[in-house]
């Protein structure tokens, strides 16, 4: 089982909100997840991201891996050094 971390969509038709979930790669993308670990708003400006980074850094050490919006999002919401 090839665990990914992606976007779910949510919200009303033309008003997106996406989830950041931790899904199985073969289940579709508003389907079956496994954990929830985060929102991400891109309506808002500036757009915000709320993400749970223990439990990222968790899926990330067990091998999930993240689609190419995610790992960007990711990167945005780390934390300045």
């Amino acid at each position: 089982m090839a665990v990914r971390i992606r976007l779910t969509r949510r919200g009303a038709k033309k008003k997106p909100f996406y989830r950041i979930v931790v899904a199985d790669s073969e289940a579709p993308r508003d389907g079956r997840f496994i954990e929830v670990v985060g929102t991400y708003d891109p309506r808002k400006k500036p757009s915000e991201i709320t993400m749970k980074m223990d439990k990222v850094d968790y899926w990330l050490s067990k091998g999930a891996l993240p689609t190419a919006v995610v790992a960007n999002l990711i990167k945005r919401s780390a934390p300045q050094e």
